[in-house]
């Protein structure tokens, strides 16, 4: 499943690097160059990554992240900036970051960065993940497996345990989940999506996928 990264940077040069050397990685790059447009893309689309300049236009980029985190989207964060006093650090990871890389960087300790969060952000570090009853879960393959036997899920209903366990105890609305499921020119189907959960919750246990009222669901670690 490719993930996506919403990058806020308002150099515009800088901005097309970072992108085509993402995109050459098999990220999803989404290009904002002011802290409106990030909050934009940030409630329009599902977000696996933020890489946030701080010097932007209209909303800056700690302004931005702080807004999101009192919002309750926990989405990894990394500053990229030129910022590198004491007091501005500290007020980066104070407004939620998980890293704070200064400029100039090298595009592979960029990438190396990236990976971690991407990584951590699954809960693990490893490409396999235990959901009990002698269930795993390969992140990367997408295979569902018990007692080393392949579970027979549709693609969509294991993109759906991916993006469920990348974004564990959050709150997924439909968008999100339409967002990532559907393909581009494919219509979303609510009908479609209660049955892959039901599915879901038939294979991994009921009680792991909580249903939030007319707004998504949540996967309960």
């Amino acid at each position: 499943m490719t993930q996506t990264i919403l990058l806020l940077e308002d150099d515009i040069q800088l901005s097309d690097t970072i992108k085509q050397f993402l995109t050459f990685q098999k990220y999803e790059v989404l290009c904002a160059y002011d802290g409106l447009q990030a909050e934009d893309f940030m409630y329009e689309r599902h977000i696996d990554l933020l890489l946030l300049d701080v010097k932007v236009p209209h909303l800056s980029g700690f302004e931005f992240l702080k807004e999101i985190r009192e919002n309750g989207k926990e989405t990894p964060a990394i500053f990229i900036t030129s910022l590198n006093s004491v007091k501005d650090v500290t007020e980066g990871f104070e407004s939620g970051c998980d890293d704070y890389i200064r400029k100039p960087f090298a595009l592979k300790e960029l990438l190396v960065r990236v990976e971690s969060l991407l990584k951590r952000s699954y809960g693990t570090h490893e490409d396999k993940i235990a959901l009990g009853d002698n269930l795993i879960f390969d992140t990367k393959s997408l295979l569902l497996t018990r007692d080393n036997a392949i579970v027979s899920l549709k693609t969509k209903e294991l993109k759906l345990l991916a993006l469920f366990l990348q974004q564990s105890n959050e709150l997924l609305e439909y968008e999100n989940i339409f967002e990532t499921l559907w393909d581009y020119g494919e219509e979303p189907s609510a009908g479609s999506l209660r049955t892959y959960i039901k599915t879901l919750r038939a294979t991994i246990g009921k009680e792991k996928i909580e249903t939030v009222k007319n707004i998504g669901y949540r996967f309960v670690k």
